[in-house]
């Protein structure tokens, strides 16, 4: 039985607050018609205390089987020909953590997950990042210039985010279709582009009123430009969206402006009510119930 600790429901999304993989093996089978999520970065990033939480495994080998099961559902509650979309970067290796410094392809890793459980690899895109930012964030030392200077051969290039997209097999029943009007060539080109340089890395919905000091050293919510691209290119209005990994609610507060449905499963508590608060300002609405009971 599928362990939900509280649910709230708007007239087109449902958030609940409970163990991802749990909650979408409650999902009817081939009722989504997209998701979009970033999924912890394995145990790079601390998010919450709990046992439960991905990223707290103590290595990837943990991660990955403990992920994998959640991808086999993604793949059940999909709708044939239809898309999962997610944010990702690769991981930086550690000499302390690791016993040497490099890059782990974690990209690859999860796209060989969701082909392992059935999914079609369908497309992929690069999202620039500014190596500056990134070397005052995190102090790498490939970033840093001084590395240049002492030994170049350990300098490396910024770690980009990506936007990985894979397809359940199958025809879709739904076709998604845009008039040229709401989709003209010139913003097809654009989103097309193999590499995104357009996106403001702080078009994100505010974050500080989730963070608890006591349990937690992160909080990334997905930037809403990346969000609305995805919904653009790869859903229809009125479709249901699926965030396994709710977070503050950024994929679900996108997804109710611009028409679509929403479900979302969220672990942490102070994530969850400020999602709750995030999807209830996109739509003014309280009551309702999209999913409603059916991960009880």
């Amino acid at each position: 039985m599928t362990k939900v600790i509280n649910q709230e429901f708007g007239q087109n999304w449902t958030a609940i607050h409970g163990d991802c993989v749990e909650v979408v093996a409650g999902l009817p089978d081939n009722s989504i018609h997209y998701s979009i999520f970033s999924p912890p970065f394995a145990s790079l990033y601390t998010y919450s205390a709990s046992d439960r939480d991905m990223g707290n495994c103590r290595d990837a080998d943990t991660f990955y089987k403990h992920f994998v099961f959640l991808v086999k559902d993604m793949f059940r509650a999909m709708m044939p020909g239809r898309l999962v979309s997610f944010h990702c970067m690769n991981l930086p290796v550690s000499k302390e953590r690791d016993g040497f410094i490099g890059i782990r392809d974690f990209r690859g890793d999860l796209i060989r997950m969701f082909q392992d459980a059935g999914f079609i690899y369908h497309s992929e895109v690069c999202i620039w990042k500014d190596p500056v930012t990134a070397m005052q964030r995190t102090k790498a030392l490939g970033l840093l210039h001084k590395t240049i200077r002492k030994d170049s051969s350990m300098s490396r290039q910024g770690i980009p985010d990506y936007l990985v997209t894979m397809r359940k097999p199958g025809e879709n029943p739904e076709p998604i279709s845009h008039t040229p009007e709401e989709f003209p060539v010139s913003l097809w080109q654009r989103y097309a582009s193999p590499v995104w340089m357009d996106i403001n890395p702080s078009d994100t919905l505010q974050k500080e009123s989730a963070r608890e000091q006591a349990d937690e050293r992160h909080v990334c919510p997905l930037q809403l430009q990346v969000i609305q691209r995805g919904l653009e290119l790869w859903s229809n209005p009125g479709d249901i969206v699926l965030s396994p990994f709710m977070g503050i609610g950024s994929e679900g507060f996108q997804a109710i402006k611009m028409g679509r449905r929403f479900v979302g499963a969220e672990l942490k508590a102070s994530y969850f009510q400020q999602s709750c608060r995030n999807l209830r300002s996109a739509e003014g609405m309280e009551h309702g119930g999209l999913f409603e009971g059916v991960a009880s």
